[in-house]
């Protein structure tokens, strides 16, 4: 296995002075035996994020000479000059911007309106002094401790649409087709809800995606402030959501003590030693993690 990579640690963020401090740590490594990560993970000034790009199945024609490398590379650069550009803007309105970006870093060479065309997930959290703002775009969930309390805030969209999809999938005849022509047909019903009022929502080619984020603002200072935070991209969340490791509030004592690298090991130790729980149709996946801690402030 590759190892992790991991930046940072204890750097301030905010103004001089008495201002509060957010260190961050992260941890990203590709799935066991792929040479390419489609995950990222990044810092740009107070802002963090995990970005998760879609895996596109062999075979499957996404009308695009990029793929989900590019596409979260390109993301996270577009991410940066909006939030250099428009530091007081929402985060909605900043991801909108940069996926409008992107479209264009396509040059024209692609046809962006395929149901296939790369896409992402969005985990955003921003330290704005005296609250914090994060962003949710479909399954990489964010995990909060505020003021002692843990929660998870988390944008169930696309299993709900996995959900209806397996049941269509399950009435189709088993003769009907190979394994292989009926995975490729499932994929390409579920991208076409991608996008799309009544399915899932996810940062591809269409800037309105960004405005049907899960968001929210926690306080940075008081009884109520946030503690920690943690980014995941789902193959660092399955931890929890599929091999029930711990909990939540248990993922973030863990990545206190030993690490985000920690984390991404003891999943990848689950993968193998319990291929009865893996879902969707990966043995393996990427696996990112940041994680924030904040000084106590009054």
């Amino acid at each position: 296995m590759r190892p992790p990579t991991t930046s940072g640690s204890a750097d301030p963020v905010g103004a001089a002075g008495p201002a509060p401090v957010m260190r961050v740590c992260s941890a990203s490594a590709p799935a066991p035996g792929r040479p390419v990560n489609e995950d990222l993970v990044f810092r740009i000034g107070p802002l963090v994020g995990v970005l998760d790009g879609a895996t596109v199945p062999e075979g499957f024609d996404t009308g695009c000479v990029h793929g989900p490398e590019w596409y979260v590379r390109h993301l996270a650069a577009r991410l940066g000059v909006a939030e250099a550009a428009r530091p007081a803007a929402r985060l909605t309105s900043n991801l909108a911007a940069a996926i409008l970006a992107v479209r264009a870093d396509h040059g024209g060479q692609c046809d962006l309106d395929r149901p296939g065309t790369p896409s992402s997930t969005v985990c955003l959290l921003r330290d704005c002094g005296d609250q914090v703002d994060y962003l949710v775009l479909c399954d990489s969930p964010l995990v909060l401790d505020v003021g002692g309390q843990v929660s998870v805030v988390t944008d169930n969209r696309l299993d709900e649409a996995m959900a209806e999809l397996r049941e269509t999938v399950a009435t189709v005849p088993g003769g009907a087709a190979d394994p292989v022509t009926r995975f490729r047909h499932a994929v390409s019903i579920q991208r076409e809800r991608m996008n799309r009022t009544h399915g899932y929502w996810v940062a591809a080619s269409d800037p309105d995606a960004a405005f049907h984020a899960v968001t929210g603002s926690v306080p940075r200072r008081g009884p109520s402030a946030i503690r920690r935070a943690a980014l995941l991209s789902d193959g660092a969340s399955s931890a929890v959501e599929q091999f029930g490791l711990t909990d939540w509030a248990g993922l973030l004592d863990l990545l206190s003590v030993d690490g985000p690298g920690a984390l991404i090991d003891r999943v990848r130790d689950a993968e193998r030693d319990h291929p009865d729980r893996l879902r969707r149709h990966k043995p393996t996946d990427d696996a990112s993690v940041v994680f924030c801690e904040f000084d106590p402030t009054v």
